[in-house]
């Protein structure tokens, strides 16, 4: 049975939260932006329409989610007082208990996604590292494991492009994510991933290690505007092949722009490489390599606005591009993240899409105001 001070802890933590998310004054804003929608011509300038709706709906989110953390707040002190009456027992209580904690935690998690961009859809791409078809399976269990995380979490996904492994898994893929908050969770997966096993696909049955690294950017809608040189683009057709393209071999669906980037800061200059074989119709895959495209340099112009902030950060061993940031060592059963210290035993959890733990720990330590 829980106790008076866990009781209170979470009544406090309610409290906080109400403070915090300012519901009172969400509730006045959201009868102000509606109020706006009602306009005969709202509707007219969608792209407006539509950014109005998003901002509306994100306003519901949080009032409707503190709402039933309060609800289950007062379950809980309610039920406190029945299991003393007998209306209720223990083990009913800690259940009303074990709800309401899930619930205050997760939504003190989303209130530590404030940035702009956290609450976008976003982009993952996984590459198997050196190593051979090992790295390409490894490659392949990591693309489970985000499949498997997004189902659980109601993401919609979607694999843009893939290239298979030459005897197993898979050399590269690229999956766009869909849902609310998608990419401020899962920025805390990029970087590189360690498998430690004794590998299926050596004969003499050895430990080995593989590598493969994960690249998240958020991904832009129509209601960022961001500038391309046409003249620094170019397209290439090609057949879609493999697990990635379904009519595999008699149109040129798939299709590939290269941008000629200069950064505007430096002046270094860099090809940017996308490709698209999501869909069989090639318009609808120029459109989605451009809207990654764009993403990435969106991507590029954060990076650069947090430079400043990255350089104190280092120092606390924050994520840099190339880094390696979490180890799974299966003979051990440990999965460790290196940049914040937490770790599990649960190896078969992890690679089921349990990663929340490691979700949590990263944006605690590391997300910025």
């Amino acid at each position: 049975m829980i106790t008076a001070d866990q009781l209170k802890e979470i009544q406090e933590r309610k409290d906080a939260l109400r403070r915090y998310l300012d519901i009172d004054n969400k509730k006045i804003e959201v009868e102000e932006e509606e109020l706006r929608t009602h306009v005969p011509d709202f509707w007219q300038d969608q792209k407006a329409a539509e950014k109005q709706m998003k901002k509306i709906k994100l306003l519901h989110f949080w009032i409707d989610s503190c709402t039933a953390v309060e609800k289950a707040v007062d379950e809980v002190t309610l039920g406190f007082d029945f299991v003393k009456e007998g209306v209720i027992d223990e083990q009913e209580l800690d259940k009303l208990y074990a709800d309401a904690l899930d619930k205050i935690e997760k939504l003190e998690l989303r209130n530590m996604l404030r940035h702009d961009e956290d609450k976008m859809d976003a982009i993952l791409k996984i590459n198997s590292g050196a190593g051979g078809t090992e790295s390409q399976d490894w490659a392949s269990m990591l693309m489970r494991m985000y499949l498997r995380w997004c189902e659980k979490h109601g993401y919609k996904t979607a694999i843009e492009h893939m290239v298979d492994g030459d005897e197993a898994g898979i050399k590269s893929v690229t999956i766009s994510i869909t849902g609310d908050f998608a990419y401020g969770y899962l920025k805390s997966e990029n970087g590189v991933h360690r498998l430690v096993r004794v590998s299926p696909y050596n004969a003499q049955g050895k430990r080995m290690t593989s590598f493969a690294s994960v690249f998240v950017t958020p991904l832009v809608d129509d209601t960022i505007e961001i500038h391309l040189d046409p003249a620094r683009i170019s397209w290439d057709t090609f057949r879609s092949g493999g697990a990635g393209g379904q009519n595999v071999n008699k149109v040129e669906s798939g299709v590939r722009v290269r941008y000629q980037y200069k950064d505007p800061y430096t002046g270094e200059e860099e090809e940017i490489l996308v490709e698209n074989t999501e869909t069989r119709d090639q318009p609808k895959n120029r459109e989605n390599a451009l809207r990654n495209l764009k993403s990435i340099l969106y991507n590029k112009e954060l990076e650069h606005r947090r430079e400043e902030q990255r350089k104190v950060e280092d120092s606390k061993k924050k994520i840099e591009w190339g880094s390696q940031i979490r180890s799974y060592v299966f003979d051990d059963r440990r999965v460790k993240d290196h940049r914040t210290g937490y770790q599990t035993s649960d190896v078969g959890g992890v690679m089921d899409g349990d990663i929340d733990g490691f979700i949590k720990a990263y944006l605690m330590e590391f997300n910025e105001d």
